[in-house]
């Protein structure tokens, strides 16, 4: 201190210390005689005595201190392929689909694979695995099997879980990018639902198996169907088979076991059938022009009200009709 006088006198000194004892002792009347001395030759200084910091925080900046970087490495500001025009994206470019499931049960172990190609086709792989594995080595199987199909290689078969993930790594070579993601399988029906046909059917070398071929109905068969003017009603072979006792001519062994079954329900009053309800009652059957015209009269009515088929149906039979 007394060589830096100079400074000192005039400026004021920040003295940091890991604690304030240091400042409890300088500054306490108290103090042992060589304390006090010492405390009377810096009175005529303007100290202030600052708590050091954190020794985590104090780390990073010491270590910076004591160990500065000689040789600084200049930031390149060039930009590099400044003469691009144009980058294409990836999602831009046609790329194949592939999804493979498994179905591992008590009667074996099958896969199968979907491949879907850019313009929207299907490619249906499926296989069936005649040694016993895990899960594990079934959706490897499921994978390879589908790789192997996009890239027409031959099949080879190990039962360990590592070899099977380094044949996995070569296949993945053949392209130019691929990448893995986990499907549920409520978004992979289509491949499970191979793999699970698969391993519902007992399948054989001499077996030839058929493509699968599934078509898209856009709406209800009856829409196909053309409707006929002059049709006999529906219970026309009940009343017929209860006045003559004769069978209909295409009727076979089952159809005609049927219609005696159904026979014994019915009753027929001249040219009038009748249904036996449960109760005992009598309901008159009707034809379709018939039943069409008395669902108009009591849905559309006077102060009739508003019911769904199933109410309208049981009011039209309490009516005494079938």
């Amino acid at each position: 201190m007394q060589r830096l006088q100079q400074y000192t006198l005039y400026h004021t000194i920040h003295l940091l210390s890991k604690a304030d004892p240091l400042k409890y002792l300088l500054g306490s009347p108290s103090s042992m005689r060589n304390i006090a001395k010492w405390r009377c030759q810096l009175t005529k200084y303007d100290i202030e005595y600052v708590s050091r910091t954190s020794v985590k925080g104090q780390a990073i900046a010491d270590h910076l201190a004591e160990f500065p970087i000689k040789d600084d490495t200049p930031i390149n500001s060039d930009f590099l392929d400044e003469g691009i025009l144009q980058i294409n994206s990836e999602e831009d470019r046609p790329s194949w689909k592939m999804y493979f499931d498994d179905a591992v049960n008590s009667t074996g172990s099958d896969i199968g694979t979907v491949l879907i190609s850019p313009d929207g086709r299907y490619y249906l792989v499926t296989a069936k695995i005649e040694f016993p594995c895990t899960n594990n080595v079934a959706e490897y199987e499921a994978c390879i099997l589908g790789l192997q199909a996009a890239i027409d290689f031959k099949k080879t078969k190990d039962v360990k879980l590592v070899p099977y993930h380094e044949y996995l790594e070569e296949l993945t070579e053949n392209f130019e990018k691929i990448s893995f993601t986990y499907t549920p399988r409520v978004k992979n029906q289509f491949a499970d639902a191979l793999a699970t046909l698969a391993s519902m059917v007992s399948i054989t070398k001499e077996n030839l198996i058929e493509s699968l071929k599934i078509k898209i109905a856009k709406g209800p068969a009856y829409c196909d169907t053309i409707e006929t003017t002059g049709k006999k009603p529906w219970y026309e072979d009940v009343k017929q088979f209860l006045q003559t006792g004769q069978y209909p001519a295409f009727a076979n062994c089952n159809d005609r076991k049927t219609l005696r079954r159904l026979a014994a329900h019915y009753f027929l009053s001249g040219e009038t059938l009748y249904r036996r309800s449960f109760d005992a009652t009598l309901l008159q059957c009707v034809g379709e022009n018939e039943a069409q015209r008395l669902m108009e009269e009591v849905h559309e009515g006077s102060c009739g009200p508003h019911m769904n088929g199933i109410m309208l149906a049981k009011k039209i039979m309490r009516l005494g009709y079938f």
